[in-house]
């Protein structure tokens, strides 16, 4: 599987089903819709996908309960990537969810797993049958994970320690992305891929409708463990890690894609690269002051 945008959709219920999946496969990249409904409207989105041509038709799947009668059902549906999607992923669920999704597909399907925050999670998840793995915890915007549970690395060293992988798996960072020269650390760093949501949100492909508020459009966008979400998905809440928003509306996802890329590209060619790897083996880091960080960003004062 090949990507010409090295960026995925998160698969959260304010972020992507069918027509945000279509539109990130337009523009090089990769939507995974969510799984936060049921088989026949999960399958639905991904025989809708399949019928507007993406490339690359992929959905989410859980590691308990009919996970396994879920992804049978996608993959007959014509899903291609299965995201075996977790808050904890090195965990012996997710290894018996591997082993029997590979049992079951062998190589037909490329399957993603996680989330890890350790270079020895990323190695397990590798060894049971991942294909890719997503590595981050308590990044996400709309993320308290780490408030919550005290558990979570930054998402940057955490792709620095997973590149040291032996393992021919690919990395997505996920967590953490804010603007597109963020991708770009990632990628330098050892990613393959990113993930994104906040970044997405509000625009036209996401779910939900848009609100008119005194402060102009918006458009909700929530963490998948907050207190709303999982109200919604399982009617009943747990450890709440999550918050829900709403975002000022942003107008088709196209626009915002198109300008993530051109940032990319920048990024590549100020480290005199033509592609990821390239990139890879020229960049290296340098550690940054506060007064750094705050240079920065823009700071000229308006009059």
């Amino acid at each position: 599987i090949t990507l010409h945008l090295p960026v995925i959709s998160s698969p959260m219920d304010t972020i992507t089903e069918g027509a945000m999946a279509k539109e990130m496969s337009k523009a090089g990249g990769l939507g995974i819709i969510h799984r936060y409904n049921s088989i026949q409207e999960q399958c639905k989105m991904i025989t809708e996908a399949v019928e507007d041509l993406v490339d690359h038709p992929a959905a989410a799947i859980g590691v308990t309960g009919d996970y396994l009668d879920r992804a049978e059902a996608l993959v007959m549906s014509g899903a291609k990537i299965l995201c075996v999607d977790v808050a904890h992923g090195h965990h012996s669920m997710m290894k018996n969810a591997l082993t029997m999704l590979k049992k079951t597909f062998s190589d037909t399907v490329h399957i993603m797993a996680g989330n890890v925050g350790t270079l020895e999670g990323l190695n397990a998840l590798a060894e049971w049958g991942a294909d890719s793995v997503r590595c981050g915890i308590g990044g996400g915007s709309i993320c308290s994970t780490r408030l919550v549970s005290g558990h979570g690395v930054p998402t940057l060293q955490n792709i620095i320690d997973c590149a040291r992988t032996h393992h021919d798996v690919k990395i997505i960072a996920d967590g953490g992305i804010k603007k597109s020269g963020d991708i770009v650390k990632a990628l330098a760093a050892g990613a393959d891929f990113v993930m994104i949501g906040s970044l997405l949100a509000g625009t036209d492909e996401t779910p939900g409708e848009i609100l008119n508020t005194k402060e102009g459009k918006k458009k909700v966008y929530r963490g998948m463990a907050s207190k709303e979400a999982q109200t919604a998905w399982r009617g009943r809440v747990s450890s709440i890690e999550g918050v829900s928003h709403v975002v000022p509306y942003k107008g088709p996802v196209e626009e915002v894609l198109h300008d993530l890329g051109v940032g990319i590209r920048s990024g590549l060619s100020y480290s005199g690269a033509r592609s990821i790897s390239e990139l890879q083996a020229k960049a290296w880091f340098i550690r940054q002051t506060s007064a750094g960080t705050v240079e920065s960003s823009t700071h000229i004062k308006a009059r």
